[in-house]
């Protein structure tokens, strides 16, 4: 199962987006990497990757990695293999810890996610559907609602309107606009990317945006009209988009994104009961992990991100200044860096 982070037209979003970009390949191996971060941590990160069929080949590109790495003046890499061939029978944590590997503070992608397998025939596929998602599947068209296809970057405004309206109503935090336009003029007309747009009797009541790799399409961003939400529109929509990816050739359905364990208290539990009621496996990935460059460099990036928490937790305890050791800690690095 490809990803659309480690692919060449992801390279030319990130560089159309103001990244420096670096990428590389060997023998079993590849990544693609973005320069990130500042004088506080400045680092290498490689989504879902680095890429590699081998624990000799994973070697062999994280001592690329490193090398770019030192000569960029980064103080560590941010990686997040995929591949269980990597790390074979081991337990993974095990495996990245005994290459000098770090659990990053930061989690980036999601390391568990929801896929579908599209070489499955259509019906056995909609056995996997909750029995609401197969009604709504088959029923919808009755209710005037039909299902868009589109690769005009333009129509990225529809999406932008109810990711908008949704973000408001329900509080929480959502990809910028200039971000998701940018995405829809590079991967659109690439074939890499679409919009799929419900609509009410010719009107847009809803949409969702996905990516498409060589062979895995990915459920990336979906909102609907709140105003419509009896038409239950979501369900069926995504159906539109699983038979679309198989109808196109593609063999995974990545649905992004799934909360551990099934916690209900988690943050993504309602995207996972929706998720997962189309069926297919539960994958597990192991995380974002960082490996040092420089040890005296990430011992820094560490102290200035508890500087930061600590900042943080002293406005939400109403303190007007840096908790005392965190101040502390900070005035320390930044007369050590010069700054």
């Amino acid at each position: 199962m490809s990803t659309i982070l480690q692919t060449d037209i992801w390279a030319s979003f990130q560089q159309a987006n103001g990244h420096q970009v670096f990428q590389a390949q060997g023998p079993g191996w590849r990544y693609l990497a973005t320069l990130e971060g500042d004088w506080k941590g400045r680092y290498l990160y490689t989504p879902y990757g680095p890429e590699a069929d081998s624990p000799q080949a994973f070697e062999a590109a994280l001592a690329h990695l490193k090398q770019v790495a030192a000569q960029n003046k980064c103080w560590f890499v941010r990686i997040e293999p995929t591949n269980s061939a990597i790390w074979g029978q081991q337990d993974p944590a095990d495996f990245l810890a005994s290459r000098g590997m770090l659990l990053s503070p930061r989690q980036v992608q999601p390391s568990h996610t929801q896929v579908i397998d599209l070489t499955l025939s259509e019906e056995e596929i909609l056995k996997g559907f909750s029995a609401t998602n197969r009604n709504l599947h088959r029923n919808i068209h009755k209710k005037g609602v039909t299902f868009e296809k589109s690769q005009n970057p333009e129509d990225i405004s529809i999406l932008l309107k109810y990711l908008q309206a949704t973000a408001q109503r329900a509080g929480f935090n959502r990809q910028q606009d200039a971000y998701l336009t940018k995405v829809a003029q590079v991967l659109m007309p690439a074939d890499a990317a679409a919009l799929f747009i419900a609509r009410l009797d010719g009107e847009p009541i809803g949409a969702s945006l996905i990516y498409d790799s060589e062979d895995t399409r990915v459920y990336a961003h979906a909102a609907t009209s709140f105003e419509h939400r009896k038409l239950q529109v979501g369900s069926p929509l995504l159906s539109q988009i699983i038979f679309d990816a198989k109808a196109k050739g593609l063999t995974s359905m990545d649905l992004f994104g799934i909360a551990p364990d099934d916690d209900p208290k988690h943050e993504w539990a309602g995207f996972t009961k929706f998720k997962k009621s189309f069926g297919g496996q539960s994958v597990t990935y192991p995380g974002t992990w960082d490996l040092p460059v420089s040890a005296a460099g990430y011992k820094a990036y560490q102290a200035l991100r508890a500087g930061r928490e600590g900042a943080a937790q002293a406005k939400i305890y109403g303190q007007e200044q840096l908790l005392p050791q965190a101040k502390e800690t900070l005035g320390k690095l930044r007369a050590k860096l010069g700054r």
